[in-house]
């Protein structure tokens, strides 16, 4: 793979958020998310999904509470609007209120020195938030090919992060880099959080309360019915999210999906495809046909929780 140097600040205009404001926000999440909520603190972060109640992912979302009553959920802009009107339908009696806020803040991804210049401690583990001042909120990321990286969120009318400009269809690949799937549109209801890895990168929370789909994910999880997961692979024409993954000796059943892809920046692609584990070894694989753009798997930037 070419070197790239991915360094500086990319608007994220692909994301959104939701603004959960009450003295209930965070036991109403914590009702219906796969992460803990309730015990959320102002230095951390939480990575969760939204299930149905067959534990399917139909959201996911970052989430930070630089308030007690105020929780600030990030996710992919093409599903906020179907996501908050699902979730308003569980409000009910709940002292929340749960708004589109996303026109309220500006959204940059921060990669490499852009952390120190914007005074970030680069070696901050993934899933921590720290309060940077004026309203702005900084949580770091899995990295890229080891390059650290951040969610800057500040006010709508904020100056700029420090750093140079960061091309954001670079950051997009960067993600796919890091490993950790971001759910929009085309892969809604198309895997519970294991088949997407989510238990391994602090996702799920398997000792917290009930909500929707958690007696599926958890049967996945303790009855070893798992038979897919998440690889990072690199593909030699156009994948795209959503598409489908076969074999190259069987061109009629699918053996997994794109998760999440981008354009590299060396040439080909890179994606998160969610596979059954047998059919790693089954030979060549293809996606969107046997015949489609060639897939090699490369290794995952973390360990599978059973690997641990």
């Amino acid at each position: 793979m070419t070197t790239v140097v991915l360094n500086g600040a990319a608007t994220l205009s692909p994301l959104g958020v939701i603004r959960a404001e009450g003295p209930d926000a965070a036991s109403f999440l914590h009702g219906q998310l796969t992460q803990d909520f309730s015990l959320l603190g102002a230095t951390e972060a939480r990575l969760a999904a939204l299930c149905t109640a067959k534990g399917r992912v139909i959201a996911s979302f970052i989430g930070i509470r630089p308030q007690p009553e105020l929780i600030l959920l990030v996710c992919s802009r093409d599903i906020l609007a179907a996501t908050l009107k699902r979730l308003s339908m569980y409000v009910l009696r709940a002292k929340v209120k749960l708004t589109d806020a996303t026109d309220q803040f500006a959204l940059y991804g921060l990669a490499g020195t852009a952390l120190t210049a914007n005074g970030l401690d680069a070696a901050t583990p993934p899933g921590q938030r720290t309060a940077v001042g004026d309203g702005i909120s900084a949580v770091s990321l899995y990295p890229a090919d080891g390059v650290p990286r951040a969610l800057w969120i500040a006010p709508a009318d904020h100056a700029a992060p420090a750093g140079p400009k960061l091309d954001p269809d670079l950051w997009q690949w960067s993600e796919v880099r890091s490993g950790i799937v971001t759910v929009t549109t085309p892969i809604i209801e198309a895997f519970v959080p294991q088949m997407i890895n989510y238990e391994s990168v602090g996702g799920v929370n398997f000792k917290k309360g009930c909500y929707p789909g958690q007696e599926i994910v958890a049967r996945s999880q303790f009855r070893g019915t798992l038979k897919r997961r998440t690889y990072l692979m690199q593909a030699d024409g156009a994948v795209a999210a959503g598409q489908e993954v076969f074999a190259a000796s069987d061109g009629e059943q699918p053996v997994g999906t794109v998760a999440q892809a981008a354009a590299a920046p060396g040439g080909g692609w890179s994606a998160l495809v969610s596979i059954q584990i047998s059919a790693l070894e089954a030979g060549a694989l293809h996606a969107g046909a046997a015949s489609g753009p060639a897939l090699s798997v490369e290794p995952l930037p973390y360990p599978l929780l059973e690997d641990i």
